[in-house]
Protein backbone atom coordinates (compact mmCIF):
# COMPACT_ATOMS: atom_id res chain seq x y z
CA UNK A 1 0.00 0.00 0.00
CA UNK A 2 1.13 3.28 -1.30
CA UNK A 3 1.77 5.96 1.87
CA UNK A 4 -0.16 9.01 1.48
CA UNK A 5 2.26 11.94 0.91
CA UNK A 6 0.10 13.75 3.80
CA UNK A 7 -1.78 12.08 6.05
CA UNK A 8 -4.35 13.90 8.88
CA UNK A 9 -6.56 11.99 11.08
CA UNK A 10 -8.76 14.23 13.62
CA UNK A 11 -6.78 17.12 13.72
CA UNK A 12 -7.87 19.53 15.80
CA UNK A 13 -5.91 23.38 17.31
CA UNK A 14 -7.48 25.53 20.05
CA UNK A 15 -6.45 29.05 20.59
CA UNK A 16 -7.52 29.30 24.21
CA UNK A 17 -11.13 28.77 24.32
CA UNK A 18 -11.30 29.00 20.53
CA UNK A 19 -11.61 25.51 18.95
CA UNK A 20 -10.38 26.90 15.56
CA UNK A 21 -10.11 23.04 14.34
CA UNK A 22 -12.55 20.52 15.07
CA UNK A 23 -11.69 17.78 12.82
CA UNK A 24 -9.94 17.70 9.99
CA UNK A 25 -9.17 13.96 8.45
CA UNK A 26 -7.63 14.19 4.39
CA UNK A 27 -5.16 12.66 2.95
CA UNK A 28 -3.08 13.96 -0.35
CA UNK A 29 -1.39 11.33 -2.47
CA UNK A 30 1.51 10.70 -4.55
CA UNK A 31 0.89 12.84 -7.82
CA UNK A 32 -2.36 13.83 -7.05
CA UNK A 33 -4.07 17.70 -6.90
CA UNK A 34 -5.78 18.50 -3.64
CA UNK A 35 -8.35 21.03 -3.77
CA UNK A 36 -9.03 22.34 -0.38
CA UNK A 37 -11.73 25.07 -0.09
CA UNK A 38 -14.00 26.91 1.96
CA UNK A 39 -14.76 30.47 3.04
CA UNK A 40 -12.64 32.92 4.81
CA UNK A 41 -12.27 31.70 8.21
CA UNK A 42 -13.64 27.99 7.92
CA UNK A 43 -9.68 27.03 9.07
CA UNK A 44 -7.78 26.49 5.77
CA UNK A 45 -4.64 28.41 6.63
CA UNK A 46 -4.76 27.05 10.69
CA UNK A 47 -4.65 23.69 8.81
CA UNK A 48 -1.93 24.81 6.90
CA UNK A 49 0.15 26.15 9.15
CA UNK A 50 -0.30 23.12 11.47
CA UNK A 51 0.91 20.79 8.53
CA UNK A 52 4.11 23.29 8.42
CA UNK A 53 5.17 22.83 11.84
CA UNK A 54 4.34 26.87 12.14
CA UNK A 55 1.61 25.86 14.71
CA UNK A 56 1.25 23.07 17.20
CA UNK A 57 -1.93 20.95 16.54
CA UNK A 58 -4.12 20.66 20.19
CA UNK A 59 -5.26 17.03 18.93
CA UNK A 60 -5.67 14.61 15.93
CA UNK A 61 -2.27 13.64 13.76
CA UNK A 62 -0.51 14.98 11.12
CA UNK A 63 2.54 13.67 9.03
CA UNK A 64 3.89 14.58 5.64
CA UNK A 65 5.86 11.92 4.00
CA UNK A 66 5.27 9.53 6.99
CA UNK A 67 7.14 12.25 9.99
CA UNK A 68 5.69 14.30 12.07
CA UNK A 69 4.82 17.61 11.28
CA UNK A 70 5.95 18.95 14.49
CA UNK A 71 8.94 17.03 15.53
CA UNK A 72 10.46 16.35 11.78
CA UNK A 73 10.07 20.04 10.56
CA UNK A 74 13.18 20.66 9.05
CA UNK A 75 13.13 17.07 7.35
CA UNK A 76 9.64 17.95 6.07
CA UNK A 77 10.71 21.04 4.82
CA UNK A 78 13.85 20.49 2.71
CA UNK A 79 11.20 18.46 0.22
CA UNK A 80 8.65 20.45 -0.28
CA UNK A 81 7.51 24.32 -1.06
CA UNK A 82 5.02 26.75 0.11
CA UNK A 83 3.36 29.60 -1.13
CA UNK A 84 0.91 31.74 0.90
CA UNK A 85 -1.95 34.02 0.28
CA UNK A 86 0.11 37.16 1.39
CA UNK A 87 3.77 37.33 0.90
CA UNK A 88 5.84 40.07 2.58
CA UNK A 89 9.84 40.45 1.36
CA UNK A 90 12.57 42.02 2.02
CA UNK A 91 11.33 45.66 0.64
CA UNK A 92 15.41 46.86 -0.31
CA UNK A 93 16.42 44.07 -2.43
CA UNK A 94 15.03 43.01 -6.15
CA UNK A 95 12.66 40.30 -7.11
CA UNK A 96 15.25 38.60 -8.94
CA UNK A 97 17.47 38.84 -5.83
CA UNK A 98 14.69 37.80 -3.56
CA UNK A 99 13.91 34.49 -5.96
CA UNK A 100 17.69 33.37 -5.56
CA UNK A 101 17.53 33.65 -2.03
CA UNK A 102 14.61 31.42 -1.88
CA UNK A 103 16.34 29.05 -3.70
CA UNK A 104 19.48 29.19 -1.56
CA UNK A 105 17.14 28.71 1.29
CA UNK A 106 15.93 25.46 -0.47
CA UNK A 107 19.79 24.21 -1.70
CA UNK A 108 18.73 25.05 -5.00
CA UNK A 109 19.78 27.08 -7.88
CA UNK A 110 18.59 29.87 -10.51
CA UNK A 111 18.18 27.54 -13.46
CA UNK A 112 16.91 27.74 -17.14
CA UNK A 113 13.59 27.03 -15.63
CA UNK A 114 13.68 29.96 -13.49
CA UNK A 115 14.18 32.06 -16.58
CA UNK A 116 11.03 30.80 -18.14
CA UNK A 117 8.70 30.99 -15.33
CA UNK A 118 9.74 34.96 -15.32
CA UNK A 119 9.17 35.49 -18.52
CA UNK A 120 5.80 33.67 -18.34
CA UNK A 121 5.10 35.60 -15.26
CA UNK A 122 6.19 38.46 -17.21
CA UNK A 123 7.75 39.47 -13.99
CA UNK A 124 10.65 42.25 -13.59
CA UNK A 125 12.63 40.80 -11.60
CA UNK A 126 15.37 44.14 -11.32
CA UNK A 127 12.77 46.25 -9.67
CA UNK A 128 13.28 46.62 -5.76
CA UNK A 129 10.07 44.97 -4.14
CA UNK A 130 9.08 48.01 -2.17
CA UNK A 131 7.40 48.64 -5.44
CA UNK A 132 5.81 45.72 -5.99
CA UNK A 133 1.92 44.97 -5.88
CA UNK A 134 0.53 42.38 -4.33
CA UNK A 135 0.29 40.36 -7.45
CA UNK A 136 3.78 40.79 -7.94
CA UNK A 137 4.84 39.88 -4.49
CA UNK A 138 3.18 36.81 -5.33
CA UNK A 139 4.71 36.30 -8.68
CA UNK A 140 8.28 36.50 -6.86
CA UNK A 141 7.26 33.39 -4.25
CA UNK A 142 5.58 31.55 -7.26
CA UNK A 143 8.33 31.36 -9.42
CA UNK A 144 10.86 30.73 -6.61
CA UNK A 145 8.31 27.42 -5.69
CA UNK A 146 7.46 26.37 -9.28
CA UNK A 147 11.81 26.86 -9.62
CA UNK A 148 11.79 24.18 -6.77
CA UNK A 149 12.25 20.68 -7.22
CA UNK A 150 9.94 19.59 -4.31
CA UNK A 151 7.96 16.20 -3.66
CA UNK A 152 5.10 18.19 -2.59
CA UNK A 153 3.90 22.24 -3.37
CA UNK A 154 1.16 23.35 -0.61
CA UNK A 155 -0.39 26.88 -2.15
CA UNK A 156 -2.60 28.74 0.36
CA UNK A 157 -4.90 31.24 -1.99
CA UNK A 158 -1.78 31.63 -4.40
CA UNK A 159 -3.23 33.71 -7.16
CA UNK A 160 -4.46 36.28 -4.29
CA UNK A 161 -4.06 39.33 -6.73
CA UNK A 162 -2.83 38.00 -9.93
CA UNK A 163 -4.73 38.80 -12.99
CA UNK A 164 -6.96 36.17 -15.21
CA UNK A 165 -4.23 35.87 -17.30
CA UNK A 166 -1.52 35.41 -14.74
CA UNK A 167 -3.98 32.95 -12.90
CA UNK A 168 -3.98 30.76 -16.80
CA UNK A 169 -0.51 30.63 -16.21
CA UNK A 170 -0.45 29.34 -12.39
CA UNK A 171 -2.84 26.91 -13.43
CA UNK A 172 -0.70 25.24 -16.28
CA UNK A 173 2.25 25.12 -14.11
CA UNK A 174 0.15 23.35 -11.49
CA UNK A 175 -1.23 20.86 -14.13
CA UNK A 176 2.65 20.52 -15.65
CA UNK A 177 3.96 19.45 -11.60
CA UNK A 178 0.78 17.20 -11.70
CA UNK A 179 2.24 15.33 -14.85
CA UNK A 180 5.48 14.68 -13.25
CA UNK A 181 4.33 13.06 -10.79
CA UNK A 182 4.60 15.67 -7.66
CA UNK A 183 1.97 15.93 -4.81
CA UNK A 184 0.03 19.41 -4.94
CA UNK A 185 -2.22 20.73 -1.52
CA UNK A 186 -4.47 23.56 -2.93
CA UNK A 187 -6.45 25.73 -0.98
CA UNK A 188 -8.52 28.18 -2.87
CA UNK A 189 -11.40 29.88 -2.62
CA UNK A 190 -11.93 30.31 -6.51
CA UNK A 191 -14.08 27.65 -6.94
CA UNK A 192 -12.97 27.36 -10.50
CA UNK A 193 -9.58 27.20 -10.47
CA UNK A 194 -9.89 24.13 -7.85
CA UNK A 195 -12.66 22.44 -10.58
CA UNK A 196 -10.22 22.95 -13.55
CA UNK A 197 -6.76 21.40 -11.98
CA UNK A 198 -8.05 19.08 -8.91
CA UNK A 199 -8.65 15.39 -9.06
CA UNK A 200 -10.06 15.20 -5.06
CA UNK A 201 -11.75 17.98 -2.97
CA UNK A 202 -12.04 18.73 0.49
CA UNK A 203 -14.93 21.24 1.66
CA UNK A 204 -14.17 22.78 5.01
CA UNK A 205 -16.54 24.32 7.55
CA UNK A 206 -16.13 25.70 10.97
CA UNK A 207 -13.59 23.83 11.37
CA UNK A 208 -14.35 20.01 10.18
CA UNK A 209 -14.47 18.59 6.63
CA UNK A 210 -18.01 18.28 5.74
CA UNK A 211 -17.06 15.97 2.38
CA UNK A 212 -14.08 14.84 0.55
CA UNK A 213 -14.18 12.78 -2.99
CA UNK A 214 -13.84 13.68 -7.06
CA UNK A 215 -15.81 15.96 -8.57
CA UNK A 216 -17.63 13.40 -10.02
CA UNK A 217 -18.18 11.48 -6.91
CA UNK A 218 -19.63 15.09 -5.44
CA UNK A 219 -21.76 15.06 -9.07
CA UNK A 220 -23.36 12.10 -8.44
CA UNK A 221 -25.38 13.53 -5.40
CA UNK A 222 -26.10 16.95 -6.80
CA UNK A 223 -28.34 18.24 -9.41
CA UNK A 224 -28.31 18.47 -12.89
CA UNK A 225 -29.69 21.32 -14.76
CA UNK A 226 -31.92 20.31 -17.66
CA UNK A 227 -33.94 22.37 -20.42
CA UNK A 228 -36.35 20.82 -22.43
CA UNK A 229 -38.96 21.36 -25.18
CA UNK A 230 -41.55 19.20 -26.22
CA UNK A 231 -44.30 19.20 -28.08
CA UNK A 232 -46.68 17.74 -25.35
CA UNK A 233 -47.01 19.57 -21.91
CA UNK A 234 -44.08 18.59 -19.71
CA UNK A 235 -45.83 20.19 -16.51
CA UNK A 236 -46.43 16.50 -14.89
CA UNK A 237 -43.05 16.62 -14.23
CA UNK A 238 -43.06 19.48 -11.90
CA UNK A 239 -44.91 16.80 -9.48
CA UNK A 240 -41.93 14.32 -9.40
CA UNK A 241 -39.96 14.32 -6.50
CA UNK A 242 -36.15 14.01 -7.78
CA UNK A 243 -37.47 17.56 -9.99
CA UNK A 244 -37.01 20.80 -8.48
CA UNK A 245 -37.69 24.48 -9.26
CA UNK A 246 -39.88 23.69 -12.11
CA UNK A 247 -40.51 26.77 -14.67
CA UNK A 248 -42.34 27.09 -17.73
CA UNK A 249 -42.00 29.54 -20.48
CA UNK A 250 -43.84 28.82 -23.38
CA UNK A 251 -43.18 25.27 -24.65
CA UNK A 252 -40.04 25.84 -22.56
CA UNK A 253 -39.07 24.22 -19.42
CA UNK A 254 -36.20 24.46 -17.11
CA UNK A 255 -35.98 22.42 -13.81
CA UNK A 256 -32.86 20.78 -12.07
CA UNK A 257 -32.44 16.85 -11.38
CA UNK A 258 -31.57 14.99 -8.58
CA UNK A 259 -28.07 13.30 -10.75
CA UNK A 260 -29.23 9.95 -9.47
CA UNK A 261 -32.76 9.99 -11.42
CA UNK A 262 -31.40 11.77 -14.35
CA UNK A 263 -32.48 8.66 -16.21
CA UNK A 264 -35.62 8.13 -14.75
CA UNK A 265 -36.67 11.57 -16.02
CA UNK A 266 -34.99 11.33 -19.13
CA UNK A 267 -37.45 8.30 -19.70
CA UNK A 268 -40.43 9.91 -18.45
CA UNK A 269 -40.05 13.17 -21.24
CA UNK A 270 -39.62 10.03 -23.92
CA UNK A 271 -43.53 10.28 -24.69
CA UNK A 272 -43.70 13.83 -25.06
CA UNK A 273 -41.92 13.92 -28.24
CA UNK A 274 -38.85 16.01 -27.24
CA UNK A 275 -37.72 18.35 -29.40
CA UNK A 276 -34.63 20.45 -27.58
CA UNK A 277 -32.44 18.69 -24.72
CA UNK A 278 -30.39 20.17 -22.51
CA UNK A 279 -28.34 18.75 -19.37
CA UNK A 280 -25.89 20.64 -17.55
CA UNK A 281 -24.01 19.11 -14.56
CA UNK A 282 -23.52 20.67 -11.83
CA UNK A 283 -20.55 23.04 -11.04
CA UNK A 284 -18.37 23.37 -7.97
CA UNK A 285 -20.23 26.24 -7.17
CA UNK A 286 -23.40 24.59 -6.86
CA UNK A 287 -22.03 21.57 -4.93
CA UNK A 288 -19.91 23.85 -2.53
CA UNK A 289 -23.18 25.74 -1.79
CA UNK A 290 -25.48 22.65 -1.78
CA UNK A 291 -23.40 21.25 1.20
CA UNK A 292 -22.99 24.28 3.00
CA UNK A 293 -26.61 25.12 3.07
CA UNK A 294 -27.17 21.52 4.09
CA UNK A 295 -24.70 21.71 6.67
CA UNK A 296 -26.51 25.05 7.98
CA UNK A 297 -29.94 23.71 7.89
CA UNK A 298 -28.43 20.58 10.32
CA UNK A 299 -26.81 23.13 12.40
CA UNK A 300 -30.12 24.81 12.66
CA UNK A 301 -31.94 21.66 13.69
CA UNK A 302 -29.77 21.27 16.45
CA UNK A 303 -30.05 24.36 17.89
Amino acid sequence: MVQPVVEIKQLQKHFGKFQALKDITLTVNTGEVFGFIGPNGAGKSTTIRTLLGILKKSGGTATIFGQDVWRDAVAIHKRLAYVPGDVYLWPNLSGGEVIDLFLKLNDQKHSSRTDELIKAFELDVSKKCHTYSKGNRQKVALIAAFSTAADLYIFDEPTSGLDPLMEEIFQQQVLALKAAGKSVLLSSHILSEVEHMCDRIGIIRDGRIIETGTLDDMRQLSRTQVTVTAVKSVKQLADNPAVHGFKQTGDKATFAVDSEALGAVIAALAPLEVKTLQSTPPTLEDLFMRYYNQQEATADEQH
